[in-house]
């Protein structure tokens, strides 16, 4: 079985090596409508920081909870 397989792969790797295809970006893109601010960017990053480390911060802090069988 395995050697069908192999057979099977040498055969068509090439083909699929055959044609590349070559991809380019077109990025355009104009100045923000309005700027964000101090403010806006720190809830932002704080929201953030806080999606991320909340769960596993509520995780360690009950960690003993878990332990428990009861």
């Amino acid at each position: 079985m395995s050697g069908i397989l192999r057979t099977g792969f040498r055969r068509a790797a090439p083909a699929l090596r055959g044609h590349t295809i070559t991809q380019t970006a077109n990025i355009r893109s104009k100045p923000a409508k309005a700027p964000i601010n101090a403010v806006e960017t720190t809830i932002g990053l704080g929201m953030l920081s806080l999606a991320i480390l909340g769960p596993s911060g509520w995780i360690l802090a009950h960690l003993e909870d878990y332990k428990k069988k009861d």
